[in-house]
């Protein structure tokens, strides 16, 4: 599985990556978690607000910075 947060690394990115290794860890997954900050790469997404989270190639949240919770469920 891979996991893209697509932001430019502000502070709410940051967080996002963070909840994603937490949600990981909590149900007991491995996945590869990359960034994205290229703005070209985001738009071709077809994002516009970020931060963003792609799971192997498609957006599943986009204008914020889920939660844990949030996150294990698309994980689930």
């Amino acid at each position: 599985m891979k996991i893209e947060v697509l932001g430019t690394g502000c502070p709410k990115c940051r967080e996002t990556r963070e909840n994603i290794k937490a949600a990981l860890a909590e149900l007991g997954k491995e996945a590869d978690v990359a960034e994205v900050k290229n703005l070209k790469e985001i738009a071709d997404y077809g994002v516009m607000l970020t931060p963003a989270v792609a799971i192997d190639g498609e957006v599943k949240i986009a204008g914020k910075a889920p939660t844990v919770a949030e996150i294990k469920a698309l994980l689930g």
